[in-house]
């Protein structure tokens, strides 16, 4: 770029890089999607066609962004998670909340007519605020995606009981609201299963778990030493291909205990080696 007498402007941006060798998790909310959701007639407690447009938008923004390791999603949020090693966009706060949220909210509006066919979309248009958030250790981002679960499970089961109330039991909102007030787990079950015989624990994993998103690959087998080894460049050009090559998954699992990670190690690792087929 040429110099001019107005380059000096550029002396005001501020560095807004990362923490180095954090985990960096970027979480996408839906801007007065309460609102949104009921301009569209989205069923009550929960619409497939709505968390299915949601992880088909967060499976775009991973099929772009190699770097990403994970998603979870629930409702209209989702957080997306880089490794420590990420160097992406020189780990630039602006950059990589930008890119997330605006290619979610591209494949969000490209997607609408595949899961809300024959539903024209119209201003106000649907659009999601990011933030990013560094954590410094394995348990630090498992507790975070463990506190983003529970609260998926908490949601859940008010809203499923929330909505039998008024859809079969007659109330309105009001009255419904003033029924689960300072109400429990147990008491919400017990009204969902005494009222309306449904049992909570045979509700769809999707609603009571949310969803997760991650590369099918295998742990690298080269061997470990503790001398760092530097990387080269054939050795990223390699990585990149298999996560680009790579199919991303969606399951609607527990990611609180051990046994997701454990079958899953190169999540955590960073150490992807091959395709699993």
């Amino acid at each position: 770029m040429a110099n001019s007498k107005y380059e000096y402007v550029r002396l005001f941006e501020q560095p807004d890089a990362l923490l180095p060798n954090t985990w960096i998790v970027v979480r996408i909310d839906g801007r007065g999607f309460h609102k949104f959701s009921k301009k569209y007639d989205f069923e009550k407690p929960n619409d497939r066609r709505a968390v299915d447009l949601m992880n088909a938008a967060a499976r775009g923004v991973m099929q772009e962004l190699h770097d990403l390791v994970l998603a979870y999603g629930v409702s209209d949020e989702f957080s997306f998670v880089f490794h420590p090693s990420t160097t992406l966009f020189e780990r630039r706060e602006s950059k990589l909340v930008s890119t997330i949220v605006s290619t979610f909210t591209s494949y969000y509006v490209f997607s609408w007519g595949k899961y809300f066919e024959g539903v024209d979309l119209a201003p106000p248009l649907p659009t999601f605020d990011g933030r990013a958030v560094c954590y410094p250790s394995v348990g630090n981002l498992r507790d975070y995606l463990s506190w983003r679960q529970v609260d998926c499970h908490i949601n859940n089961l008010y809203n499923t009981t929330f909505w039998n109330l008024v859809q079969k039991g007659g109330m309105n909102t009001t009255d419904a609201e003033k029924e689960l007030a300072g109400t429990v787990s147990a008491d919400k079950n017990e009204i969902l299963f005494s009222r309306f015989g449904i049992n909570y624990n045979n509700e769809l994993d999707v609603w009571k778990k949310g969803s997760v998103l991650f590369r099918e690959v295998g742990l690298s087998t080269e061997p470990s030493t503790a001398v760092p080894v530097p990387v080269t460049k054939t050795a990223i050009n390699k990585d990149a291909k298999l996560k680009k090559k790579a199919q991303v998954i969606i399951m609607h699992t527990d990611v609180i205990k051990d046994e997701f990670w454990q079958r899953r190690p190169w999540i955590l690792s960073g150490k992807a080696g091959n395709l699993l087929t």
